[in-house]
């Protein structure tokens, strides 16, 4: 959705972009590097962190700059308010143990994927995987799951703002070709997606339904590579995954 410029507050917008300059990779950063990553001056920079600081959610000392606790407020609204996590924890726990792998479930935001459940078995990414971690959805099983239950003229607008980015050798990164892919992942009812994300990475996704039908997030289990091909991993954890969506989709129902 595109906002009237005159309903856009650019402020908070600026505000909220300072906040995200901070990731696992850069758990603190100085007023330079905010001021670079978030394409404002460092006069403006200074602004929203110090601002930032005053109301809790940033530290410093005096050079370096970081995210407190605190922020989680700002997230802890809407998983509060999602029954999903919850639900889905002991049925991924279930699965995870079934299969020997880590299992997941996420949901869409624009074009990423962000995590709101994991049972991690052992790390498999270089990245550390917690909730509320993103990743481009183009270049993911659930990602692409959720892309592919998403009305025409949606999947439209979120697919004219991505940034197909060679992530691998193997990342898909043509747009027609995506498509082709997401069709193919609709019918299906499942994708597999092999070290796109990452070399030595392979996973598969399906989705899970809310009450009304509709595709409310998705679930996965990955794995390296090395623990077999693709047809293995179909063969062996799709049926499980499968099972694990539709337990999450009957408690659902009755929640």
């Amino acid at each position: 959705m595109t906002l009237p410029r005159t309903d856009y507050v650019q402020s908070l917008a600026r505000g909220l972009a300072v906040i995200r300059a901070f990731d696992a990779e850069h758990p603190e950063r100085t007023l330079s590097d905010v001021a670079r990553a978030t394409d404002l001056t460092r006069a403006a920079a200074r602004r929203f962190l110090l601002t930032l600081a005053e109301l809790g959610y940033v530290r410093t000392d005096g050079r370096l700059f970081a995210l407190t606790p605190r922020v989680l407020e700002l997230g802890y609204s809407y998983l509060s308010s999602l029954t999903l996590p919850e639900v889905a924890a002991p049925h991924l726990e279930a699965l995870s143990r079934a299969v020997g792998e880590s299992a997941s479930m996420s949901v869409l935001d624009g074009g990423d994927v962000v995590y709101v459940a994991r049972v991690p078995t052992s790390r498999i990414m270089t990245v550390a995987i917690t909730i509320g971690t993103r990743f481009p959805a183009f270049a993911t099983s659930m990602g692409r799951v959720l892309l592919a239950a998403l009305p025409p003229a949606r999947l439209d607008e979120v697919l004219a703002e991505l940034e197909l980015r060679q992530l691998t050798a193997h990342t898909l990164t043509d747009l027609d070709a995506l498509r082709r892919e997401l069709e193919t992942v609709h019918a299906a009812g499942h994708c597999l997606v092999d070290q796109e994300l990452e070399l030595g990475l392979r996973s598969v996704a399906v989705p899970v339904r809310d009450r009304s039908g509709t595709v409310a997030a998705a679930v996965n289990v990955s794995t390296q590579t090395s623990r077999g091909t693709p047809e293995d991993l179909r063969r062996d954890m799709l049926p499980a995954l499968r099972a694990c969506a539709v337990a999450i989709e009957a408690d659902l129902r009755t929640t």
